[in-house]
């Protein structure tokens, strides 16, 4: 029986073949030893040789792979791309646990793969980096990781920075089940003052068909307060109209008890069917009104059924609660900062009600940045100064939330106006913008 095993190395120095061996001997006839013979210059084959009574071997092959076998005849090919001297060790053992061991050294006289590759500055834009794969040597793939950026199997490939800083660039090659690594760092002076124009739309829901798309939307149902204490009971679209372009999500009064249940309402969620990671992000809104509403746009991570809330993150476009007219909130929520501790920003604005407004973000991995209207109109950052799992949990997918809830911790903070009802919120469009290679 043969196996081949194969191992993750990175390349360093060269060194000559050597090699030297011993094994180990006993009275009771029990006897450790095997031998080793280069296949090729980076592969090299090895034979149990022991003696005695015993019923285990284990491998321990010096490079980080181990084996562990019953079968005596069982050999092993073992591929060393990195040049270097490695230390290999076989332990028998017998039925009654005694142990044995064989030593040998094998020195591999040259790197089977040398990385390299060139990453200079573009000249008509110093954003951009001509990479470049300059690798010696037998390979099947490759690919270049910069940013959140995958580039596979191309020679020659722009590596896009829009922002100043020092980022690296990661060329992986792969050989079999082999992966060798190089990577090189970047330095970019300044940001790319185009960056927001030349994103393109890559999703959107205009609200321009005749009834709420399903392949974009799921009604989350249930009057479970939904963490908040909040009184609305969530319907499976009955809550949710187009007219005119628009979407409309209108809270009802069932009756004038004000407990769970005594309002209607929706929540619709893009969970698993369009997810978002980085990119400007506008909905076009116009709020309800009076006290005990809390309408809001937002986003939460879409892991959060694997790490839960807050290490999900939660990115709160725009929170309004009725019984402060006027004043829009944004928000950031992380393991470090959540509920009454987030981070953000309220902004008075005085048509809110009455007119529709963009909200929107801009969400990179070196921040976030909310507006309202315009992107020059910035009205809160978020960018921490060291990004942790505690601080940064939005270094993956998110998927957007749209409701209309009725009471709860803030939203009733000051009780519920009952007269108000109904109420609704008018959603003129959702988008997405982002950078397209």
């Amino acid at each position: 029986m043969k196996r081949i095993l194969k191992i993750k190395i990175f390349i360093s120095s060269f060194f000559l073949i050597f090699l030297f061996g011993n094994c180990e001997k006993t009275e009771t006839g029990l006897t450790a030893d095997f031998t080793f013979s280069f296949t090729d210059e980076n592969h090299v084959e090895f034979v149990n040789n022991s003696d005695g009574n015993y019923n285990s071997m284990q491998w321990d092959f010096g490079n980080g792979e181990t084996a562990a076998t019953l079968d005596k005849n069982e050999t092993f090919t073992i591929y060393y791309p990195q040049a270097g001297e490695y230390n290999v060790l076989l332990t028998i053992t017998n039925g009654d646990g005694e142990s044995r061991k064989a030593i040998k050294s094998v020195s591999i006289s040259k790197d089977d793969i040398v990385l390299a590759f060139t990453a200079e500055p573009d000249p008509s834009n110093s954003n951009k980096i001509n990479l470049e794969n300059k690798t010696v040597g037998e390979y099947d793939s490759f690919k270049w990781l910069y940013r959140h950026k995958i580039i596979e199997n191309n020679t020659k490939a722009v590596a896009y920075f829009p922002f100043s800083g020092t980022f690296s660039v990661e060329l992986e090659v792969t050989k079999g089940t082999s992966v060798f690594s190089k990577i090189e760092t970047i330095v970019i002076s300044k940001d790319d003052p185009d960056y927001i124009s030349n994103l393109t739309l890559t999703w959107a829901d205009e609200f321009d068909e005749t009834e709420v798309n399903t392949d974009n939307w799921t009604f989350e149902t249930g009057a479970g307060g939904w963490g908040n204490n909040e009184l609305e009971n969530y319907t499976n679209g009955e809550n949710s109209e187009i007219i005119d372009g628009k979407l409309v999500i209108t809270a009802k009064k069932v009756n004038e008890s004000k407990s769970p249940g005594s309002y209607t309402s929706s929540r619709m969620v893009s969970l698993d069917k369009h997810d978002f990671l980085y990119g400007r992000m506008e909905i076009r809104v116009k709020l309800p009104s009076g006290k005990g509403i809390w309408p809001a746009i937002w986003m939460l991570g879409s892991n959060i059924n694997t790490v839960s809330w807050p290490a999900c993150g939660e990115i709160d476009i725009l929170e309004y609660v009725g019984y402060q007219p006027n004043i829009v909130h944004a928000t950031v929520h992380t393991p470090s900062g959540y509920g009454s501790n987030g981070n953000g920003a309220s902004k008075s604005l005085a048509t809110c009600e009455e007119e529709f407004h963009n909200y929107g973000l801009i969400w990179t991995e070196k921040n976030i940045k909310f507006y309202i209207d315009n992107t020059d109109n910035i009205t809160y950052t978020y960018e921490p100064a060291s990004k942790t799992d505690e601080t940064w949990p939005f270094n993956k997918p998110h998927f957007f939330i749209l409701n209309v809830a009725v009471g709860g911790n803030w939203g009733g903070a000051q009780g519920i106006d009952n007269s108000i009802f109904p109420q609704k919120m008018e959603v003129d469009y959702v988008r997405v913008y982002q950078e397209v290679d």
